[in-house]
């Protein structure tokens, strides 16, 4: 990693910076969102359902996993607002929470495929 050789703040940049910086709760929202998606078993189901609307049982047949597992992580996705759910009977189906979501999905699929 490359340094500076000597030691000089720009005193104009660093101002600028911190005039556009959010607000520390932001920053702090935004980073726990990440934190969501740093788990496997979270962007599979998320991936998932990327691709379909489903139910708790389809999840664990198409991921291999159990049902409890997976009702486990939905309730994190849900708690930060990235799947949504319907109920249709004696069924539930998850989703999407909305458009953002599907596109940070195929930003970072696109981002690591580059």
């Amino acid at each position: 990693m490359e340094c500076c050789e000597t030691t000089f703040v720009h005193e104009d940049l660093v101002r600028k910076v911190h005039e556009r910086l959010p607000e520390e709760e932001k920053l702090y929202a935004l980073a726990e969102l990440f934190k969501v998606f740093g788990d496997y078993t979270r962007i599979r189901i998320l991936y998932v359902l990327f691709e379909e609307e489903v139910c708790v049982c389809d999840l664990a047949e198409a991921l291999h996993m159990t049902q409890p597992a997976i009702s486990h992580q939905l309730k994190i996705l849900k708690q930060a607002k990235l799947v949504g759910s319907r109920r249709d009977g004696k069924s539930v189906f998850y989703s999407l929470a909305d458009g953002h979501v599907r596109t940070m999905i195929a930003q970072g699929r696109e981002h690591i495929e580059e």
